[in-house]
Order: structure tokens, then C-alpha cells, then sequence
């Protein structure tokens, strides 16, 4: 019987079930196309006891990250957004060059790099090697490892305690979801605080965001749900910002319980407060979800069919995750989409999972001159429509397949 990550309650109730799917960042090299390709269920529950949205473990987290193929420094906006995260940091919490700095997945040092330009220690963990070797190359200091209580404790031995601890978009890829924030309560300095950053469940359900559900995304988090997680480990959720990174984000500060400097804010109830009013603390939200999935499903492929059927020419742009998630739920492949591109050359000349859509490199669009282009990392729209607003010039138009069909 599936169990609950959190809680240990059996898992039963359906939330959505997307069939069988391979890894979503498992790029395939052109000798791998003739392989066979492993896929797994992609089913996600919601418990009945503490109401944490979540997946089975259905691969190891060494096996998805051991050779990681998303590194955040190609995307500008959100170096942008984690450069103004600093500056508010350092101007809130007065961070300085005696203070510590530690990321948990600190993936290329995207962040870290802004930190330590203002001369403030810092240290990156980073469990995908491929990815902690781009860092070190940049002068971030980064262990490579699995972070949890284990590991925390050898940090203390040999390390500091952070002054400011922070994971951006990791606590929704940890599998032993108790043991990783057992570990930063191990780990964080008495006074220090942690501010974790994942996308918010609210907006996944209201957003119909299903395609951010996969593999490498173990929990899908409302703020109530991860309060709870976190008091269940002597840590104080303080305050919450709301973001509008990856379709709607939350930043959580977090402090230890007995640390009484810093009052909480009235941001932490009026949130509750809107979670409440959606319906989130209801099991009858979650169970209706699937049927919202599957209306999009439809609108989006009657469109591709139409484009196919006047000769009218589709291409992708962008190769990630959640993209994969869409196109293999959907079923759109080389019969519907001719190819994606994507700005990482790590992606490029190789093929997406399952339904093995070449990955190109931008240029192909001025020679090819689609007719439509589909952005499959929706959630950076805006800035992939102002990277790509010359297509206009031969009438080119954009999809947008999420929160609904809309043809830009």
C-alpha cells in the first residue's frame, strides 16, 4: 500500500493520473532513439489525512540527477529574479562578509554568484556532479551531495552554520521530505533563517498547471500543508511572499521555534485565509482536477490537427520538463510538431523523451519560418514572445497551451 511521505497515511485517493511517461529531463541521444525507453506511472495523489499532493517514488533521485540537464543561468529572467532576491536579502537581514550563505541545490551558482559579488560567503550544495563542476568552474564554492540530516551533521563539523539557508525549487524534488528539513533544522544557525521558494499548489490547480507535475517533482505544496511539515520539525514559518516565477511561486521564511526576534507576519494568515476560501482544506477540491486536464487536452489537439490538416507549420520552442510532461500526456509528436528549439546546448541535437521531437538550435526559426510556434515553458512567455518578436515579420503566431488555449 502506497504511504504518505509526510504523514504515513495510505495513499488512495486519485488527484490526477497521467499515464505512463518517461523521466522528463531523460534527453535521448540519436544511438538511443532505437533503445528501449523506460517509462513510468505518472500518477499523483492527494493524502486524506494531511491533504500533501504527491507522487510515488517511482525512480531514485541518483538516477534522475546524476547527469542533470537543466542549468538555470540560460534562462535571463530568472537570473534577474534571483539577483533581486539577494539585494532584498542583504537589505532585510543585513547580510555581510561575517555572515554564511548555503544553497541546497544550488544547481550552476546562478544565485550564489550575486552573493558572493557583494562579498558574502557562500557555499553551494549541488547533488548533480555535471551541474556542481559548471559552479566550481565559476569560483562557487559546491559539494556535490544529497542533502539530509546525515549530511547536515558533517556540515556542522566542518563548516559554519548559515546565517541564511536557502532552496530554490528543490523541496517539491526531495523524496524523504522529513529527513531533508530535518536536516536544515540540523544544520541552520540559531538567529538564521531559510527561505525555501516552490511553485504554489493554488495556483496549479487554478491554473489548470497540470504539466508541472513529474517525475523529478515529488510534492506539490500549499502553504498550510508545508507549515505543518516544517512545525512538525521545530521550525516557524515567519512570512511568505507570493511570486510570479514558474506560474506562481511562494518564498517561505522560516526560523527555529524558540528564536523569538522576529514576529510573524500578517501575510502567513491572510494566505491560509485564501487557501481556505479556494477550497484547499476540502478533499473535495483535489477530486474534480482531472477533468480540467483533459478539456485542455482536447482544445490543444483539435488546434494542432487543424494546423496539420491546412498545411500550416508547428514548431516547439523550448525543451522542458513540463514540456515533456504535455507532449507525452497529449500525445503530440513528430505528426503534430515538427521540432522544438531551445537556447541550451546541452539540449540541442538531441531528442525529447517519448516522443522524440528533434531539439534544434533558435536559428532554425528565421530559416524554417513556422507558422505557429508553441511555448512550451509558458511561464516565460513573456520574455520568449520579446526574444522571438522578429517571427511577426512573415505573420508567425505563438501557442500558449497553458492555463488554456489561447493562439497570440
Amino acid at each position: 500500500m502506497k504511504k504518505c511521505r509526510f504523514c504515513d497515511n495510505p495513499l488512495s485517493l486519485s488527484f490526477c493520473d497521467l499515464g505512463k511517461t518517461p523521466l522528463s529531463n531523460a534527453y535521448l541521444g540519436k544511438e538511443q532513439l532505437l533503445k528501449k525507453e523506460n517509462f513510468f506511472p505518472l500518477h499523483a495523489y492527494v493524502c486524506s489525512n494531511c491533504l500533501l499532493v504527491q507522487l510515488e517514488e517511482v525512480e531514485s533521485p541518483e538516477n534522475i540527477f546524476q547527469d542533470y540537464a537543466y542549468f538555470s543561468s540560460f534562462s535571463k529572467s530568472w537570473l534577474e529574479h534571483s539577483s533581486l532576491y539577494v539585494d532584498k536579502m542583504i537589505e532585510r537581514f543585513g547580510f555581510n562578509e561575517n555572515s554564511q550563505v548555503v544553497e541546497l541545490a544550488s544547481n550552476d551558482g546562478y544565485l550564489l554568484q550575486y552573493f558572493k559579488n557583494k562579498n558574502v560567503p557562500v557555499l553551494g550544495i549541488e547533488p548533480a556532479a555535471n551541474v556542481a563542476e559548471i559552479a566550481l568552474k565559476k569560483g562557487i564554492p559546491t559539494i556535490a551531495e544529497f542533502f539530509g540530516s546525515e549530511f547536515a551533521l558533517e556540515l556542522v563539523k566542518k563548516h559554519k552554520k548559515p546565517d541564511l539557508l536557502l532552496g530554490n525549487n528543490v523541496l517539491a524534488h526531495v523524496p524523504n521530505l522529513n529527513d531533508f528539513v530535518k536536516g536544515m533544522k540540523i544544520l541552520l544557525d540559531d538567529k538564521g533563517i531559510i527561505t525555501m521558494e516552490f511553485p504554489h499548489l493554488l495556483n496549479l490547480m487554478k491554473e489548470n498547471q497540470f504539466d508541472t507535475i513529474y517525475h523529478e517533482h515529488f510534492s506539490y505544496f500549499s502553504f498550510f500543508v508545508v507549515e505543518k511539515v516544517f512545525a512538525k520539525h521545530g521550525l516557524t514559518l515567519f512570512d511568505v511572499d507570493k511570486l510570479k516565477t514558474h506560474g506562481g511561486s511562494l518564498r517561505i521564511y522560516a526560523k527555529h521555534d524558540d528564536n523569538s526576534s522576529i514576529p510573524i507576519s500578517e501575510s502567513v494568515s491572510s494566505l491560509k485565509e485564501e487557501e481556505r476560501n479556494f477550497g484547499l482544506n476540502n478533499l473535495d477540491t483535489y477530486v474534480n482536477f482531472q477533468q480540467k486536464i483533459d478539456e485542455n487536452k482536447q482544445k490543444l489537439l483539435d488546434f494542432l490537427t487543424f494546423c496539420k490538416e491546412n498545411n500550416k507549420k508547428v514548431i516547439g520552442y523550448g525543451a522542458p520538463a513540463k514540456g515533456n510532461t504535455l507532449l507525452n500526456y497529449y500525445g503530440i509528436n513528430t505528426d503534430l510538431l515538427n521540432y522544438t528549439v531551445d537556447r541550451s546546448p546541452y539540449k540541442q541535437g538531441r531528442f525529447l523523451p517519448g516522443t522524440h521531437l528533434p531539439i534544434k538550435t533558435p536559428d532554425e526559426i528565421s530559416k524554417d519560418k513556422p507558422d505557429f510556434i508553441l511555448i512550451l515553458p509558458w511561464n516565460l512567455r513573456e520574455e520568449i514572445i520579446e526574444q522571438m518578436s522578429f517571427v511577426k515579420d512573415w505573420g508567425a503566431k505563438f501557442i500558449i497551451p497553458i492555463p488554456e488555449l489561447m493562439v497570440l
